[in-house]
């Protein structure tokens, strides 16, 4: 693994959050959040921010039923 390699944080439609590699062209589905570093920045900007795994739709409905 190259240490010196520099990633950027995506999200997706759902609020889910993956490390990318910065010169790579982004998937399809999927935005630059903002953020580009080392892995390690990276991740913790993730762990930061990501604080609810569930997708935004389940957390949707979940909201909708305890309404």
């Amino acid at each position: 693994m190259d240490d010196n390699a520099r990633y950027q944080v995506l999200r997706n439609d759902e609020d889910q959050y993956s490390l990318w590699p910065a010169d790579l062209e982004v998937p399809e589905g999927w935005h630059p959040v903002g953020k580009e570093g080392t892995k390690d920045e990276c991740s913790a900007h993730v762990d930061e921010v990501w604080t609810d795994m569930r997708p935004r739709s389940l957390r949707e409905r979940m909201d909708n039923v305890a309404s």
